[in-house]
Parts: C-alpha cells; sequence; structure tokens
C-alpha cells in the first residue's frame, strides 16, 4: 500500500472525561457538537445558582423599603384660626423608640427631621407633636401656606435604637372647614355654661380666606377647649354644658371650638364668656 500504515483513529477527551472518536461523543452519539452540548448543560446546572443570586441582591437592595416597620401613627394637618387670621401645619407620630425622623413632602424633599443624640439617641425617642409657625395672613396668606405645603402623600421614614426602619404615609389635604359661628351668650351661669354653635357645612376659600360655597367636605367632630375642660364630640353635636367644676361665678373665660375634618384639617373659631 505504498507503505501507507492505517491505524484506529486517535480517540479525543472532551473536558467532562468523555472521549470523541471521529467528533461523536459516545454520551451524545446523535450529535456531532459534543462540546457545545456539554457546554450548554453547564450553563444550565449553573443558571438556578445565578438566578438565586440576583434575587439575593434585589432583596438585599429593597430591604430598607420593603421590610420597614409601620409607624403605630403618622399625621400631617392643616390648622386654621378662623379668628386671629392664621394657619400653620401640625405633626404628629408615634412608634417604637426611634432615634431619628425624616418627613418627605410628595416631591420627595425632605422637610423635617428630628434626630436624637447622646444618651435620647441611644434610649429612644417614641412620641412626637410638633406644629409649625402661624404667620397672620397679612404676611404669609392662606393660599401661599397651601401652596408650600402641596397636597398628596408624605413620607415618615425612621430609624429605630435598635437599627430597624419604620415608614408610614400620611395624606395632606387642602380641604379646609369654616370655623364654627358661636350663636352662644357671652353672659352665662357658671352652674349651666352651654357654648352652642352652628353646624359647619363649607370650605374654607384659600383665595378670600373666608367661607365659601363649596360643601365638598365631611366633618367627623368638633372639639371644645375651655381653659383646663376639654371635650371632643361627633358631628351631630351643636353645643357643649361646661362641668360647673370648671367654672367660677363672676369670671371671664376665652374658649375655642374647632370644626374638624375627615383629613384631620381643623378650624378654630375662639369666644367668651363670663360667668354670673
Amino acid at each position: 500500500m505504498g507503505g501507507l500504515a492505517f491505524g484506529p483513529r486517535r480517540a479525543t477527551l472532551l473536558s467532562s472525561g468523555c472521549p470523541v472518536i471521529g467528533g461523536v461523543s459516545p454520551e451524545y452519539p446523535n450529535t456531532d457538537n459534543p462540546r457545545g452540548v456539554i457546554g450548554m448543560m453547564r450553563y444550565m446546572r449553573m443558571l438556578p445558582i445565578f438566578l438565586l443570586a440576583v434575587a439575593a441582591l434585589v432583596l438585599g437592595a429593597a430591604a430598607p423599603e420593603a421590610w420597614a416597620k409601620p409607624f403605630s401613627a403618622a399625621k400631617i394637618i392643616f390648622e386654621v384660626n378662623a379668628t386671629d387670621g392664621d394657619a400653620g401645619i401640625q405633626v404628629f407620630l408615634d412608634g417604637e423608640p426611634w432615634k431619628v425622623v425624616k418627613i418627605f413632602n410628595p416631591d420627595n424633599e425632605q422637610i423635617f427631621k428630628v434626630l436624637g443624640t447622646g444618651n435620647l439617641g441611644m434610649f429612644g425617642l417614641t412620641e412626637l407633636f410638633s406644629e409649625s409657625n402661624e404667620p397672620p395672613f397679612e404676611e404669609v396668606s392662606l393660599a401661599e401656606v397651601l401652596a408650600m405645603f402641596p397636597a398628596g402623600k408624605y413620607r415618615f421614614e425612621g430609624t429605630t435604637v435598635g437599627g430597624a426602619s419604620l415608614k408610614s404615609m400620611a395624606t395632606l389635604s387642602h380641604v379646609i372647614p369654616c370655623g364654627p359661628e358661636i350663636v352662644s351668650e357671652d353672659t352665662l351661669p357658671f352652674d349651666e355654661a352651654i357654648i352652642g354653635w352652628t353646624p359647619v357645612t363649607n370650605e374654607l376659600d384659600p383665595a378670600t380666606e373666608e367661607c365659601g360655597e363649596s360643601t365638598d367636605l365631611e366633618i367627623v367632630g368638633y372639639q371644645v377647649i375651655v381653659g383646663t375642660f376639654q371635650v371632643t364630640l361627633p358631628a351631630s353635636a351643636t353645643q357643649v354644658t361646661v362641668p360647673p367644676e370648671f367654672l367660677e361665678p363672676n369670671t371671664v373665660y376665652l374658649f375655642e371650638v374647632l370644626a374638624i375634618e375627615a383629613s384631620g384639617n381643623q378650624t378654630i373659631t375662639e369666644g367668651s364668656f363670663e360667668t354670673e
């Protein structure tokens, strides 16, 4: 045969350890691309591990947001004094002992921050009530106050002394009730002092700072404050009797009647009476 020697074809080993004879793998005899098959099998084996790693990264990044505990209370409202002609913001929150609290407006701008430091930061705070400055409408109009604090969702965020995240959302509304109109007398018997008012049915008009025509609101209650006497009444109430234990004869008393809207916004009317 002209000195040519013929012998068996040399086998090539794949990385899997399987021999390939003439380009055909005994493990995958129906394909002429065993290396591609082995590579695909390796990829398929690694895919679940890769997906688990991605899921862990996603969950880790979302943990502060998704796993945050809610505050037990989070509230932001407007309070208007119809007698004095001024308005301001009130904030209330409560929760597990925390060392820092922040509030963000609907545009994601931070508008409030409280930070406990030293021993107070380690001990923690829980309940917080705060109210803003209340400049007269001659200096800052009601429309300007509303523009400074847009209606919408306000985000309350905090960190507990243990490092856990706190988060709640509170809605601030621009629906503000008119102040109650007082109908009781200026002189009242100290043992039967009845303060009366007419039901509030209209919304305060920011443009005029007076009672407007809109009745698109819901009064949920009234609050009456006379010195140390304070009571919250249902929306159906139009009067309250001040217990004589809180009064003295021949004395002038200042009082407030607040109309409270479903949003939490409230408007005060101030008055006074003298006992006899």
